[in-house]
C-alpha cells in the first residue's frame, strides 16, 4: 500500500495532508507540538513529539512509508538534517517541501546573531516575534532586558524560562496566530517598540502582515533572512506524490 509519511505541524505540512486525504492517500503527520496536531485532518495518523534522527528511522519503519515528506519550518534546519540522515538510513524517498517566497521588506540579517549585532549598535526598543527558539541568542542583544518586548507561544515554563535568560517577563505578549494587520498594530503600540524583528516566515507565516503592520505604525523592520536551501513547491509536491503512486501501481 502506498503510504505518505509528512514531518512538519506547518501550513504547508498541514495543507498536503489534506490533500492526501482527499484523493485516498494513507498519510501519517508528524508533528513536534499537540498544537499542530490539532490543525490537522481527522482523516490523518497523527504522531506527535520531538524526535531526533534515530527516532525518525523508526517512525519511517513504523509507518511503512513509500515516500517523507520534509514540510518542517524553513528555519528548523536541525529537522530538516535529521529527516534526510533518517531518509538516508532507511532508503526511502525524501521530497523537500519549500515554503512560498514573499517580498522582503526593510533592513534584512543573514541570521539571529547578525540581527543582534545590527540592533545592540542603537538604544531603540524591539518587539521580537521571532519565537522561543531564538531566545538565547536574543539574550546576548545589549540591553535586552530594558529594550526587548517578546512575543511568544504561551506554553509550560515559558516565563521562567525568559526570566533565566534575562529578559523582563512583564514585557512578554503570549498569543496563537496568525496574527491580523490591525493585531500585529496592537502589539507594537502596546510595546512601544521602534524596530520590529521577525523571520522571513513567507505568507503562511504571516510575512505581509507583519511588514504593513510596521509600515503603519512608522517603524523599522528587520528581517532574518530564510537559510537558502533545493526542494519543490507545493504543487511540484504533489505532482511527484501522484506519480509515486502510480508507481506502486495504485
Amino acid at each position: 500500500m502506498f503510504k505518505v509519511l509528512i514531518f512538519g505541524g506547518t501550513t504547508e505540512g498541514r495543507e498536503l495532508a489534506e490533500f492526501c486525504c482527499r484523493n485516498g492517500i494513507s498519510c501519517t503527520v508528524s508533528v513536534a507540538t499537540d498544537m499542530g496536531a490539532s490543525l490537522l485532518p481527522e482523516a490523518a495518523d497523527v504522531s506527535c513529539g520531538r524526535l531526533d534522527s534515530m527516532a525518525m528511522c523508526e517512525a519511517i519503519k513504523e509507518s511503512g512509508a513509500s515516500v517523507v515528506v520534509d514540510a518542517t519550518h524553513p528555519f528548523a534546519r536541525e529537522a530538516t538534517d535529521n529527516i534526510r540522515k533518517a531518509c538516508g538510513e532507511t532508503g526511502v524517498t525524501c521530497l523537500r517541501l519549500l515554503r512560498d517566497s514573499t517580498s522582503v521588506k526593510g533592513r534584512t540579517a543573514a541570521s539571529i546573531a547578525e540581527a543582534v549585532e545590527m540592533l545592540s549598535r542603537s538604544n531603540a526598543a524591539v518587539l521580537s516575534v521571532l519565537g522561543s527558539k531564538s531566545l538565547p541568542e536574543l539574550a546576548a542583544l545589549r540591553d535586552c532586558r530594558e529594550r526587548v518586548w517578546l512575543r511568544l507561544l504561551p506554553s509550560e515554563g515559558i516565563e521562567e524560562h525568559c526570566r533565566s535568560l534575562g529578559f523582563d517577563v512583564n514585557k512578554l505578549i503570549l498569543g496563537k496566530g496568525p496574527f491580523t494587520v490591525s493585531r500585529n498594530i496592537e502589539h507594537i503600540k502596546l510595546s512601544g517598540a521602534e524596530v520590529l524583528l521577525t523571520k522571513e516566515s513567507g505568507a503562511a507565516g504571516g510575512y505581509p502582515e507583519k511588514a504593513e503592520a510596521a509600515e503603519k505604525c512608522g517603524i523599522e523592520l528587520l528581517t532574518v533572512l530564510r537559510p537558502r536551501e533545493s526542494g519543490m513547491s507545493a504543487e511540484e509536491i504533489r505532482s511527484a506524490i501522484m506519480e509515486l503512486r502510480k508507481e506502486n501501481g495504485e
